[in-house]
């Protein structure tokens, strides 16, 4: 049963430029209705993958179904009740028997159809070939493993940040990535039910994008309440730190790390990648660490995008930096930026998907590393020849080097 009309759904397009050439499988997940296929007979070729994670420690992977009964939904007022999907990737203990499935066929079916791509078979997206194994034991002493929420953008699945979860969870992390609901093109529940983007059709009028932090926020604290409460609804719950909690996002997931920390302080530090945002940092300020991470075209200091990151970077009162990775299109830092290139899809991209892919794991890996784990690393002080694409902003000066 799916629950709302399948709709075009537009990007986080007002937070960025449209660019020419952006896209395809992007539109399938992105979904501008821009769309340029490659050949039917070479897109049917291509089973897409995920690249390997670099950490040493096998991965598991679960989901978990939860629900808020104490808010109604934010976006359809007659549910009296936000339901969310939650998926986990762990250390486990050994490999499991079986991969996790990237996305259900359903799903992939209808972000195909959302996009008009007809040249790809419809069950294409839910083949991609992951590295984590489903519900495999988890790994790691009592209270020993950082947590990281994830947050997508608006419109698309939590799958998209897959591979930067991986890498996480392969370096000795728990990460929890939300699908907040009504908000993706599909969404599917463990009854069957599949939910669409109702706010994709909403009009975006002024405080639109700050209502939408607020309520990812709300998100935000309601799975860190069932992860850490007295009665938490994942079995490997007693392996979290619960003082080393943690959040990023891309998109308006980015955005709302703002304010999903200035809400609930157990989230110690927040990376925002690529989001546009919209709320304010109140005059007491943000003390707690804090990462932008974006691309020049639209996060350049100076351009009239970078206006609200220069607001927020004037609020935080901590350790923060401002980085932006060069030849990057919005979708550079999540799986799809992979998953077009394997497609053989021209999305404007100046840097491989695979090459954008590793840089962003290694630079949100260091800052959680450096303020969860209190291990100093050098790569997030200056530039790097290892990593020549990023660049180190000041945003007072309105330069990057």
């Amino acid at each position: 049963m799916i629950e709302t009309p399948n709709r075009a759904t537009p990007d986080d397009s007002h937070r960025e430029p449209r660019r020419r050439g952006r896209l395809a499988i992007l539109t399938v997940l992105a979904a501008t209705g821009l769309v340029q296929a490659p050949p039917a007979a070479a897109s049917q070729a291509v089973t897409p993958f995920l690249p390997a994670p670099t950490g040493s420690q096998p991965v598991g992977t679960t989901s978990l179904y939860l629900k808020d009964t104490s808010r109604p939904d934010p976006w359809v007022p007659t549910v009296k009740y936000r339901e969310l999907m939650v998926s986990l990737w762990y250390p486990a203990k050994s490999p499991g028997r079986k991969r996790a499935q990237y996305m259900t066929a359903k799903e992939s079916e209808l972000l195909l159809k959302d996009g008009k791509i007809t040249t790809v078979p419809s069950d294409t997206l839910s083949k991609t070939r992951t590295n984590a194994f489903t519900d495999a034991r988890p790994a790691g002493r009592k209270h020993s493993l950082p947590l990281v929420v994830l947050s997508p953008g608006h419109s698309k699945p939590r799958s998209e940040l897959t591979g930067l979860a991986e890498e996480l969870a392969s370096r000795g992390y728990a990460v929890a990535a939300i699908d907040h609901t009504y908000e993706n093109v599909a969404t599917t529940f463990p009854d069957g039910r599949v939910t669409t983007c109702v706010t994709c059709e909403i009009s975006k009028e002024k405080g639109w994008w700050a209502k939408l932090e607020k309520s990812r926020a709300a998100d935000v604290s309601f799975v860190l309440d069932q992860l850490t409460g007295a009665h938490p609804k994942w079995k490997g719950a007693g392996l979290i730190d619960t003082s080393k909690i943690a959040m990023a996002g891309q998109s308006a997931g980015g955005a709302s790390a703002v304010t999903a920390m200035l809400e609930d302080s157990r989230l110690r530090a927040g990376i925002d990648v690529d989001g546009t945002v919209a709320s304010t940092v109140p005059a007491s300020g943000l003390s707690r660490p804090f990462l932008f991470l974006g691309k020049p075209a639209t996060y350049a200091p100076g351009k009239s995008e970078a206006a609200s990151w220069e607001h927020v970077w004037a609020g935080l009162t901590g350790w923060k930096r401002w980085l932006l990775m060069d030849g990057a299109v919005h979708l550079s830092f999540t799986d799809l930026g992979v998953l077009v290139d394997q497609f053989g899809i021209e999305v404007g991209a100046d840097i491989a998907g695979a090459r954008a892919m590793n840089i962003t794991r290694k630079y949100v890996t260091a800052f959680f590393d450096q303020h969860l784990r209190g291990k100093p690393q050098p790569l997030l002080n200056k530039s790097s020849a290892s990593y020549p694409e990023i660049t180190f902003c000041n945003p007072p000066e309105k330069t990057c080097a």
